[in-house]
Formats: C-alpha cells, structure tokens, sequence
C-alpha cells in the first residue's frame, strides 16, 4: 500500500517514510479533545489541569498549553518542561508522595499555584524550605477517601490500602497544623482517586464525600478556596475509531451537578489520559511470523521498552495491520523482540493474514507509552512523528 489513507485513517506516506517503531501523533484528535474540554469548562468555576505525567512531548505541552490548560506535575523536571512550554507557574499544581528538596525549591522559586501535599512530614519540610527562602507555599492536603475507583491494583489511589494522601480521620489535625504554619497559605483540597474510570458512580460517591467536608469544615467557619478533583477518567481502548474522545461531557456534568461548590471556591480538574490517550499510536513493523505447537505469533520490532503498559498490567490496546489487503482474518499473539517473557502486546488476536514487513498500529497509545518508555535492551527510544490534516 503506498500513498493516500488506509481505511483506519492513517496517512501512509508518512507510515511508509518513517523508521520503526515511533509514535504517531494525530494532532486532530488531541486538538478536538483540548476544544471539548474548554467548551464544557467555559461555563463555571472550573480549572483544568493536564497531568504531564501521561505524555512529557514538548510539542504535546505546548500543543495543551496553547488552548490556556495550566500543568498537574509530578516531579522538578516536569516544572521545567511545562514552563518551556509557556504554561504560566501560577497554573501549576505539583503533586507526588516523595518531593525532594530541590524538587520543593524549584516549586517555590517559580512560584507555582500549588502543592498538593500528601503526608504531615513533607508538610513540615515545605514550610521549613519556604522559611529559608522567605516564601509562603500554597498548598493542598491530598485527601485519601478510601474510595474504590474499581480499577486496576496498580491504578487505584483512593483507597485506605495506597501509599497516596491523608486519611480522612487525619485530616482535622493536619489542616489545624497546616493553618498555624508560618510558611504555609493552605488553599484547599485534593483528591485522586484512580485511574481509567470509566463509570461516574465512584466519581458520584466522591462528589458526596466532598459535600460532607465542606459542611462540616463550614462549620467550623474554615473555607477553601480550591477543591481539587484530580483526574482519572477513561478512554475507550476497545473502540478507538468510534470514540476516539472520552466521555467528557458526562464527567464534567457529574461534577457540576453533585459537588456543591462554595461561594468563591474553584473546581480544579488534573486530566491526562483523557487529553492524549487517544491521539497517540505506537507503529511497528512485523518482523517475523511464527507458528509454534499450532500458536501463531506475530514478533514486531516495538518491544515492553517502547510500551510499557501490556506487560506491567495487562493493559489492552486495540492492534491495527494497516497494510494487509487480506479479507482473510487469523489469530495471534503478538509480541516484541526484549528477552522477556512479558514482552507481549495482545493474545488470540484476530488480524487479516499477517506478514513480514507489514505495519501494525497500537491504538490508544498516547498516553503512558512514550512518557514510560525506556532503553532496556540497549534500545533506541521511539520518536514522535505527529500530522495535521491543517498543518500542510
């Protein structure tokens, strides 16, 4: 197949061009999620945050911080990559369980809009580094509500079990000591409680627990000027083509309808995968195909390094060949080339009759692929090749 789209869309001049394997950027999809999310957040209080986390691109920030979204960040290096990209610091918020000093420093030297603190120690050891620098730091308790986001173990963070935030029965004390630190302007607080939810019910149950803190700190004349909801929402890895956008109508609406905001209080929103997870596509090219005790295998030039996701948990992407013309369709597994077992991207997977030097598509990638990716093995980290149907 040589010029003009395939049937999924894809340009493949470009495909056919390109060094195996890399990412494929459609700026398309990311530019009509970013146009959503400011249309459903136009109408409110309300401030978006893109976790740089899911995808640390430049040209992915700077693509975000040009529709006005500030940056949900996690370490000292994502502060500075989201300032190159001329996302203001007043719109940062910086989260994480372990900040290092330098990391705190860096923080308060730019002035960020806030932290988003997580346990009573690193508390102490922000107001302690801002009284050197003669600073105030604004900051967030990150509250745990020992909510179940039904995810997977490894992506569930609101519940009593996980290492992140305060546990609520703490959270009286800790926001008394945070109020009678010199260094310290607390304003307000956060929640995350997971990753790639799909259904509102756990974001419902967490608007109800948000209510009832409110009630009962307004009752103690303490306000709040930020409720930070975190993130988490997710995309659809089964049906990439149907629904390339998550359901951001249906989250932002739980949230407007059930959380009952203050007088002056502002809803903040730390979006990730739902803004890149499905602009973004890991291309590979099929090296060999192997049959073994009746199993056929697939083995493509993409490995665990360059897509972290399958092998660490058993996360599913829709796999694409782009160039087979067979109506004949057969099942595989396919698999990478590291010298792991785990190295592998989809079982039973049906595909049309593959073959040597075919290219194969791995959907929904934006998101945590090329941010997760590594050289183990010794090999090359996969470029980012990105098109515009308007950027010609």
């Amino acid at each position: 197949m040589g010029t003009g789209h395939n049937h999924h869309g894809f340009p493949m001049e470009i495909l056919q061009l390109t060094t195996t394997p890399f990412y494929y950027y459609d700026l398309d999809v990311l530019r009509t999620t970013l146009a959503e999310i400011r249309r459903l957040t136009a109408d409110g209080p309300y401030s978006v945050h893109y976790a740089v986390k899911a995808n640390g691109n430049p040209r992915i920030i700077s693509e975000i911080a040009q529709t006005g979204l500030g940056a949900d960040l996690v370490s000292g290096h994502e502060i500075e990559a989201a300032l190159a990209a001329g996302i203001p610091a007043s719109e940062m918020t910086y989260s994480g369980v372990g900040k290092t000093d330098w990391e705190i420093r860096t923080g308060i030297s730019h002035d960020i809009g806030c932290f988003n603190v997580e346990s009573v120690p690193e508390l102490e050891v922000i107001n302690a580094i801002a009284g050197e620098m003669d600073a105030t730091a604004r900051v967030a308790i990150r509250v745990n509500p020992d909510i179940d986001a039904h995810t997977h173990k490894y992506i569930t963070t609101g519940t009593a079990d996980n290492k992140f935030g305060i546990p609520l029965e703490s959270l009286q004390q800790v926001i008394g000591m945070a109020m009678s630190m010199p260094n310290i302007h607390l304003s307000g607080l956060h929640f995350h409680i997971g990753s790639q939810i799909t259904q509102m019910q756990p974001y419902e149950m967490l608007c109800d627990t948000i209510n009832g803190i409110l009630d009962q700190y307004e009752g103690q004349g303490i306000q709040f000027e930020i409720i930070n909801v975190g993130g988490g929402l997710g995309i659809d890895y089964d049906n990439p083509d149907t629904h390339p956008l998550p359901d951001l109508e249906r989250y932002f609406n739980t949230f407007k309808q059930r959380l009952h905001l203050r007088e002056g209080q502002r809803l903040h929103f730390e979006l990730g995968r739902a803004i890149v997870g499905g602009c973004g596509s890991l291309i590979c090219r099929v090296l060999y195909v192997k049959e073994n005790r009746g199993k056929r295998f697939v083995i493509v030039d993409a490995g665990m390094n360059d897509l972290l996701r399958p092998a660490l948990y058993g996360a599913h992407h829709q796999l694409q060949n782009l160039t087979s013309t067979s109506s004949d369709i057969e099942t595989y597994d396919v698999v990478g080339p590291v010298c792991e077992s785990s190295d592998v991207f989809a079982h039973d997977c049906r595909l049309p009759v593959t073959r040597r030097g075919d290219l194969i598509a791995i959907r929904s990638a934006g998101a945590y692929g090329e941010s997760m990716a590594s050289t183990y093995n010794m090999r090359s980290l996969p470029a980012g090749i990105f098109h515009s149907s308007i950027d010609k």
